[in-house]
């Protein structure tokens, strides 16, 4: 990793990103890959990288976008997340559908 251009303070960013994917059992290649995309992704939207992609810099940040996908509590993902599901596979009539039958379209 190009880790060089990283701050003291994207470097202990980059390490509690790791050891927090590392505690979720993920294997330590993919945490490592998903902290440095993370900590980059961050550099860029703050203006500290050189170069940054359209996505980079307009997307919702990394932490908004990880809540907005962890909601894995007692009733499931949200409705909201079940419908981008079911856009993404082109399910007919979701607009009208309930929250138990987009669950169901989408699995």
């Amino acid at each position: 990793m190009p880790q060089q251009a990283w701050s003291k303070k994207r470097e202990r960013q980059y390490e509690n990103i790791k050891e927090s994917l590392e505690d979720q059992g993920r294997p330590e290649k993919v945490a490592k890959e998903i902290a440095a995309r993370t900590v980059n992704k961050n550099r860029a939207r703050s203006g500290e990288s050189e170069q940054a992609s359209r996505t980079s810099t307009d997307d919702i940040s990394s932490s908004r976008r990880g809540g907005l996908r962890s909601h894995r509590g007692a009733q499931g993902r949200t409705k909201a997340q079940l419908y981008a599901d079911a856009r993404k596979q082109n399910v007919k009539g979701r607009s009208s559908m309930t929250k138990a039958e987009l669950e169901k379209a989408v699995s």
